[in-house]
């Protein structure tokens, strides 16, 4: 039986620590879907949920027989048990990040105990890298390009050069 982990997030947009998480997940596990969380109550993201599963899989194409791109709606651990999965990737920058994943890991345990969460810190070159950052570093006309893959810089460079 395979090992099937999803790490999902709002990936608006995918970064190179994003990609890294991701990459470094297939050494533990032999399947990593990568689910792009859309909530269509809070949703104010930059790029579309297709706009960001594109970028996304431009990215991975270099690992692409073992990880699939989705998007996905509801909770993670419903979204989880729909894809055979039996862990949860969640990536760790800071102290704050843990704090607030520990909470997330406690709830998706009591709502659903078969999905393990695996905590991955992040590697020393991303410590710093966020994706809210980055948008808007890229709209106030600052060089992302070594913190995004060169598609998803090229698609913050339109985007904001459409403002």
């Amino acid at each position: 039986m395979k090992r099937k982990a999803v790490y999902a997030g709002s990936f608006d947009p995918i970064t190179n620590g994003h990609l890294d998480i991701v990459r470094r997940s297939l050494c533990s596990f032999d399947e990593v879907i990568v689910a792009v969380a859309y909530n269509s109550a809070k949703d104010t993201a930059l790029f579309s949920v297709a706009e960001r599963v594109e970028m996304i899989r431009e990215a991975l194409t270099d690992v692409a027989e073992r990880v699939e791109v989705d998007s996905f709606e509801g909770l993670l651990v419903d979204y989880c048990d729909r894809k055979a999965a039996c862990a949860v990737i969640r990536g760790l920058r800071a102290v704050t990040d843990f704090e607030y994943e520990f909470q997330m890991a406690m709830m998706n345990r009591h709502l659903n105990p078969r999905v393990e969460t695996f905590f991955m810190t992040a590697s020393e070159a991303y410590l710093y890298t966020a994706s809210r950052l980055v948008k808007e570093v890229s709209r106030l006309g600052g060089d992302v390009g070594s913190l995004v893959p060169p598609g998803v810089n090229e698609r913050l460079n339109r985007k904001f050069a459409e403002s």
